[in-house]
């Protein structure tokens, strides 16, 4: 049975970046019907054993039209929104570290290169979607973006997301309303960067 990501705070511990009533709303509602109902879909197809990136990277195993749909979007709604959830923190940690530090160095020249990056590919999402910074097992880096719930994994790029921008407006309607370029940059605020790095390092091992 897939499960929604344990929050490593409060609902109001993201505050003033994301408000209280965006984060039940967001992760009580949004996110706790795309878990539910990639369960149904996956109980329906007989894959609900399956870890769900390896799910996500074979669905054109799975023959049924309608029950493939709805696990790319549940399932990716599902995957990407703990991913988003999961490297948020009331901490945040301003910059990259470790080793993710000297390949995004490496890669995009600087931290705030690829903050430029990312930036761009959020606000340039026309409607709902995502931007990411994603990994291979060689340890190169990507960032791109994807339209509703679709991910580098669903995508069949070979990659595997460290970082999720979520650019959907119920992410942030509720506090920055039509202002999606305000949102993505207090949102760079309270990234954890340690918790960006572990991804990295379980990509890459």
């Amino acid at each position: 049975m897939f499960e929604q990501v344990k929050l490593n705070y409060a609902a109001d511990g993201l505050e003033p970046q994301i408000g209280k009533e965006t984060i039940e709303t967001h992760y009580g509602k949004h996110h706790a019907l795309y878990t539910k109902n990639l369960n149904d879909a996956a109980d329906s197809a007989g894959v609900s054993g399956q870890d769900i990136e390896e799910l996500l990277a074979n669905l054109d195993k799975v023959s049924d039209e309608g029950l493939r749909k709805a696990l790319r979007n549940n399932g990716g709604g599902y995957y990407n929104h703990n991913l988003y959830f999961s490297t948020l923190s009331a901490e945040g940690n301003d910059e990259p570290v470790g080793e993710l530090k000297e390949k995004i160095n490496e890669k995009f020249g600087s931290y705030s290169a690829l903050k430029d990056e990312l930036t761009k590919l959020a606000l340039g999402q026309f409607g709902s979607g995502w931007a990411w910074l994603s990994a291979n097992k060689s340890g190169e880096l990507m960032v791109s973006a994807s339209p509703n719930q679709d991910n580098p994994i669903s995508e069949g790029t070979g990659f595997i997301p460290i970082l999720a921008i979520d650019v959907w407006e119920h992410a942030y309607y509720l506090n920055y309303k039509n202002l999606r370029a305000d949102y993505v940059a207090k949102l760079f605020e309270i990234i954890d960067w340690k918790l960006v790095e572990a991804n990295y390092q379980r990509v890459k091992n």
